[in-house]
């Protein structure tokens, strides 16, 4: 595959408003020792791409400047050490940094194959989000078949694969949204309740449907907002797993005693600063037990838009007006 000198990619002069990023040319990125280059076709815009773009979530050292988190599109080059993926194979991918461009490089070990059937734009809806909850939910939350779950944000990218999952995996599911329409969305993809959290207190309709027993894993991204309530809402031995802060980020005025009396797990992550090891482990769980409900149907992104790289402006307006249910897509190819 012949390579071309330069590709376009979205620049960001200086942090601060959507306007202020503008496609610009340059060379293409380098490829690390394990790295494969992928030409992308579409990515995937998320949250963490907003913070960045505002200058409060600086890339972590020897990551690219370029924004983006999440790509899919083809293997065009393979770096020295590389393997598990030829020349020409459709991957997605979970990038350190730089999926706002024509070509991305990530460490093959945080690649995966296209699920069968999928398209670039489905494929690039993938990574971000489903590394996130698995690490979140299952690996570090243990949530199990039979259990519930509260998933906040439930009709974000995040949120909708979250209940997905956790509902095909046995559990029992409820979600928090800021409408009746993004309530019934929830509800559409398998929680048994929806919570307008702008009319109802969560906690209060929790420990009504669960008879004062609580919930066992709750997944937040709001942050200190919901802390106190959060804890109130955990049943006995209950694991609180904390992946944003949208709310801020102190706490004050809480009662911590119910951590100690209901013996509860408070736990919090975020993706990027994690080890490649520790990535490639999520990869490797995905493969085993989330690429096969992805390729039956069972579990499927919820795309709300899909546009082309020259409107990336108005894709991150789309993300912090906050009316989306699902992901938002670019299509670079």
């Amino acid at each position: 595959m012949t390579l071309p000198t330069e590709m376009t990619y979205v620049d960001l002069p200086s942090p601060g408003g959507a306007e202020n990023m503008v496609l610009a040319r340059g060379p293409l990125p380098p490829l690390n020792e394990g790295d494969i280059l992928i030409r992308v076709e579409a990515f995937g815009i998320n949250r963490p791409d907003v913070l960045q773009r505002k200058g409060d979530y600086p890339p972590p050292p020897g990551a690219s400047p370029v924004l983006g988190l999440e790509v899919a599109g083809e293997v065009a080059a393979l770096g020295e050490g590389a393997t598990g993926f030829s020349l020409g194979d459709k991957v997605c991918a979970l990038a350190n940094g730089g999926g706002y461009a024509e070509y991305c490089a990530v460490p093959a070990t945080q690649a995966l194959h296209w699920p069968s059937g999928y398209d670039a734009v489905k494929a690039a809806a993938l990574p971000e989000t489903l590394f996130t909850v698995w690490a979140n939910v299952f690996d570090m939350a243990g949530l199990k078949r039979g259990e519930t779950i509260l998933v906040h944000g439930g009709t974000s990218g995040i949120g909708t694969a979250a209940i997905q999952l956790a509902k095909a995996f046995g559990a029992e599911v409820f979600a928090t949204a800021g409408s009746a329409a993004k309530c019934t969305a929830c509800e559409t993809l398998g929680a048994k309740r929806a919570i307008n959290y702008r009319e109802e207190d969560f906690k209060a309709v929790i420990l009504e449907e669960t008879g004062g027993r609580g919930i066992d894993v709750i997944l937040d991204m709001v942050g200190g907002g919901y802390f106190d309530r959060n804890i109130g809402s955990l049943a006995r031995g209950g694991r609180l797993s904390i992946i944003a802060f949208l709310g801020g980020a102190r706490v004050e005025n809480v009662n911590i005693a119910p951590i100690l009396t209901k013996r509860l797990h408070v736990m919090g992550s975020a993706l990027r600063p994690r080890t490649a090891a520790e990535k490639q482990a999520i990869r490797d769980g995905l493969a085993a037990n989330v690429w096969p409900l992805l390729e039956s149907g069972e579990v499927a992104p919820v795309i709300h838009a899909v546009l082309p790289v020259e409107e990336i402006a108005e894709a991150h307006g789309l993300m912090e007006e906050g009316g989306h249910i699902g992901k938002i897509v670019m299509r670079i190819a």
